[in-house]
Formats: structure tokens, sequence, C-alpha cells
């Protein structure tokens, strides 16, 4: 989940060290994408292998610790990647690419630990509940990248509004805040449920609000009297 977040401006911040340490190695952007790429699916494959010896006893503590870090990690590899890529003049179509790609993987496998878990624990959750969450959660990924072309603005929104509403929405939606609430319900596993759907609500939201927004938007010239292109 893109955005402007508060704690993506933290991730942001991290993310400007690991881009100074992959200058001082040699290393390129698409080296780091690739790199948090795979502590990302690590984190995630850990816990979905985890979860059956959980569900026998075993703690949550020490995988929901070791999710939330390596999560965190990958997330400010991420948000390096691009600022190596500027600084160094260095970024291409095929990286940038690349980097969206690795994004679509880790953050499907995200939404595949919160389903898992969610399911081990409260198999009275219907199925499409899981599903409807999973195709919503892609909402991030393209409206982020629709904002991202009619801006040029890294981070950008489909919704421009400035208001208390706007910004609490936002904020339950910063990818760096979702992972964080992720890995914590670890730690009380039949909870997830609700993490599951109140994301899920948050994004359905935000879905129509955007499409309310975009549609304002394309019926404008119409109202004004003018000819659209």
């Amino acid at each position: 989940m893109r955005g402007g977040g508060m704690l993506t401006r933290f991730e942001q911040r991290g993310g400007a060290v690991f881009a100074y340490a992959a200058w001082r190695s040699g290393l390129t952007p698409t080296h780091v994408t690739l790199t948090g790429f795979v502590i990302g699916l690590i984190a995630s494959a850990g816990v979905i292998l985890y979860l059956p010896l959980a569900i026998e006893g075993a703690p949550w503590w020490p995988v929901a610790l070791a999710a939330l870090i390596l999560w965190q990690v990958a997330y400010m590899l991420d948000c390096a990647d691009g600022q190596l890529a500027r600084a160094t003049g260095t970024g291409s179509e095929a990286g940038a690419r690349v980097d969206i790609l690795c994004d679509i993987a880790i953050q499907a496998s995200v939404v595949a630990v919160v389903v898992a878990v969610t399911h081990a624990y409260t198999p009275e959750i219907p199925a499409w509940c899981g599903a409807a969450f999973a195709a919503l959660w892609m909402t991030n990924l393209v409206t982020s990248v629709m904002a991202k072309e009619d801006s040029g603005v890294e981070g950008a929104s489909l919704i421009a509004s400035d208001s208390l509403v706007v910004r609490l929405v936002k904020l339950v939606r910063d990818y760096a805040f979702v992972i964080t609430v992720i890995a914590l319900a670890l730690l009380w596993p039949r909870f997830m449920f609700v993490v599951m759907l109140g994301f899920g609500a948050v994004n359905a939201l935000f879905l129509l609000a955007s499409i309310a927004a975009s549609a304002r938007a394309a019926l404008r010239p119409a109202r004004d009297g003018s000819q659209a292109p």
C-alpha cells in the first residue's frame, strides 16, 4: 500500500540509509529490489510454514517479531531502490517493472498470511471474505500507479482531499502501518479476521471513493459545456 503516511515517511528515511549503503557497495537499484523481494517472501513463507506448529501450541511471538522486522526491512529496501535510482540516474523502465512486480509478489504473500491465519483460527468466516480481501488489497497498487501516472508524483493519491476523514483513511491504508498491524495481530491470531474484514472494508470504501472522484473529473468537461478530448 503506497502512500505518504507517517510510518511510510519513517520507512523512507530508513530506505535512504539502505540506498547509501547500496551505493557504497556498488549495487544497482534492481539488486536492492530483488533483495527486498527475497526478504519479504521469506517473512511471509516463514509465518505460513510456522502456522501448523502454532496451532499445536507453539508461541507466536518469535515469528511475529521476525515477520515485523523482515517486512519492514523489505519495505525500506522498496523505498531505497527508487531513491538510489534517482540519486545515481540509473533508473530504467525495466527496473521500474521489476519493482512493481516484486511489490505485487510480496504483497500477495502478505495477503496469503492474513487469509491463512484467518482460515486456521476462524474457519467459520466465509471463503468469499478472503477472496474479496485479496482482490480489494490490489486496489492500493492500482490506484497508486494510476495516481502517479496522472500526477508524475510518487505516492500521489486519486483522492486529493486533505480533510481529517480522508487523512485518517489514508493512514489506515499506509503500507507500513498495515504490515505492522498484521504482524502484531499474529500475537492474537484468533482476531486476525478483524484485520482482514477491517482492511477489506477500508479498501472497498476507498475504491468506491476513487471511482466517484474519477467519474466526477471525467464528467466535469460535460458539465462545463466544453469538449472532452
